[in-house]
């Protein structure tokens, strides 16, 4: 895993190493993550968060909904220099392990946490991610407000983003706006995950 992890991350791979390692001592220290994920850490959460840059437009703003141990948030702004990022969480644990986990990671340039649920945000982004939050009717209802009409939510999901899709029709569709699932994944040898993409009607 090692050896892909370098192909993705390329110059910033050192920075992603980190962060992995932080996950696995301070993550499940601070209970934000099981002990039993220390195995997993690159291919169920790092490399897997990463499966949704190809979805970003250069130079993108990105709200992070959600973000919990910086999840998808913290490996795409290693990933992607280039993209502006904003880590949204509530609970005051998980945003006092994002604040010192971005500074030890020397991210304040281009990351910065704020502690609020997604729907007592007033900011719009050019891109929404969350990974693991709500089903997308849930999502919609907190997130719209952060993309539309002009951005897209990005929401990195298993094998029930077709289900959930459908489920928030008549809710997309009375929002004036539609949602695709896409297959994605980090590099050709990593496992395939599913991520959902939402925007307006044009």
């Amino acid at each position: 895993m090692t050896v892909i992890a370098q192909e993705v991350f390329g110059a910033g791979y050192e920075l992603a190493e980190r962060y992995e390692q932080i996950l696995a001592t301070k993550g499940i220290e601070w209970g934000l993550m099981g002990p039993r994920e220390t195995d997993r850490l690159w291919d169920r959460h790092v490399l897997n968060a990463v499966a949704l840059s190809d979805l970003i437009p250069i130079g993108a703003t990105v709200g992070d909904v959600g973000s919990g141990a910086g999840l998808p948030g913290i490996p795409l702004a290693i990933r992607r220099p280039d993209l502006e990022m904003t880590l949204i969480e509530p609970l005051l644990r998980r945003y006092n392990f994002l604040r010192e986990t971005i500074d030890e990671l020397g991210l304040g340039d281009q990351v910065r946490v704020q502690r609020l649920r997604a729907e007592d945000c007033d900011e719009v982004f050019d891109i929404v991610t969350c990974r693991a939050v709500a089903p997308l009717p849930k999502l919609l209802k907190w997130c719209t407000p952060l993309f539309f009409p002009d951005g897209q939510l990005v929401a990195l999901k298993g094998s029930s983003a077709a289900a959930e899709v459908e489920e928030a029709q008549r809710q997309l569709s009375a929002s004036r706006m539609h949602a695709e699932v896409r297959q994605i994944r980090a590099h050709a040898d990593t496992e395939p995950t599913q991520a959902i993409v939402v925007g307006a009607l044009h």
